[in-house]
């Protein structure tokens, strides 16, 4: 009898330590890397924003910043991004935006870059020494490393280095 609950206690404790180490493998990894997954943005968004790069989730910036994008698509990074009215004001509802006059600190163009926040920085540095002597072209790029960026899903588990 007491060969059989050894056994047991022993069978349980490799099941455990088993489904601890997948866990840890698979699971926490992605845990650990944080929630990387928006929603898309709708259609409106995704069309007009994502006809010249990948339509950025809303959460990478502030309201104020995106407000500051808005005010200024006639010349947005160079570009005439202009977008009718009624688009505008579909896109302003869904980035939160408001005609609240941003910050200064939201008006400067290089605080209002997404690869300029801090947080950018911070994630891309690590990416930047990973693949040393293949320097993405573009930050702005992020479907070079995040094959499903177009989807919102930026996560470690779909992450690829760029080439």
């Amino acid at each position: 009898m007491r060969s059989t609950i050894q056994k047991h206690t022993l069978f349980d404790a490799v099941v455990w330590t088993a489904a601890t180490m997948f866990m840890v493998v698979f699971g926490v990894h992605e845990a650990h890397a944080g929630e990387h997954r928006f929603e898309p943005g709708p259609p409106v968004y995704r069309e007009e924003c994502g006809s010249c790069h990948i339509a950025y989730p809303r959460a990478l910036l502030q309201p104020t910043q995106w407000e500051a994008h808005l005010r200024q698509l006639d010349r947005h990074f160079g570009v005439d991004a202009s977008v009718d009215p009624a688009a505008e004001r579909q896109i302003r509802a869904y980035l939160g935006a408001t005609s609240q006059q941003p910050t200064a600190a939201a008006t400067s163009a290089q605080l209002s870059r997404i690869s300029a926040q801090p947080w950018f920085v911070r994630e891309h540095r690590k990416a930047a020494r990973a693949t040393p002597g293949q320097p993405v072209k573009s930050m702005s790029d992020c479907a070079a490393c995040h094959p499903r960026a177009a989807q919102g899903d930026f996560s470690e588990s779909t992450l690829r280095l760029a080439r």
